[in-house]
């Protein structure tokens, strides 16, 4: 485990997503949060935080674009278990003309420590051709303007290394 992820406390202060118990549903036979229910509510998390940089969760239907996961890096840290409440946190880490690097956090709310972190790329996709095409003006605006904001953070994030913007 690494010994420089940032911590809850600075964590916690960025918006809250997907906020939910964890549902025994999603417990596994080691009584926690089965691995593959981690990277769908994180990206439950991202996808909600998308929606106020203008990019509604029906935009590939309302729009005719979408957004694409190309690339992940997964960091375990501690467990959730059933009935543990948690939330989404994602920070903004930079873009290109046609692609966007992040990290999200899950939180572990009742135990107030930091579960989990993804880090990830995404592409802008035209549904039409589905192929990456860039980020419409508006969205591209909103997407740097939260940029600076979280590049103003009073904590350096730990990012895997092996993810680059194109």
């Amino acid at each position: 485990m690494s010994t420089h992820q940032p911590t809850y406390d600075q964590i916690v202060g960025l918006p809250a997503f997907a906020e939910q118990p964890v549902p025994v549903a999603f417990e596994d036979i080691n009584g926690h949060l089965n691995v593959r229910h981690y990277l769908g509510i994180a990206s439950e998390g991202l996808d909600e935080s998308l929606v106020e940089l203008g990019i509604p969760q029906n935009w590939p239907t309302s729009a005719g674009q979408a957004c694409f996961s190309v690339e992940h890096h997964l960091t375990y840290l501690h467990e959730l278990r059933t009935g543990d409440r948690m939330s989404a946190r994602v920070r903004f880490l930079g873009r290109s003309e046609r692609a966007a690097h992040v990290l999200v956090f899950l939180l572990d709310e009742s135990h107030q420590r930091v579960s989990y972190a993804m880090e990830e790329i995404f592409v802008h996709i035209s549904m039409e051709t589905r192929r990456t095409s860039p980020w419409p003006d508006d969205v591209a605006a909103a997407m740097d303007a939260k940029i600076a904001e979280h590049a103003g953070l009073d904590w350096t994030p730990e990012l895997s290394g092996t993810m680059a913007l194109r």
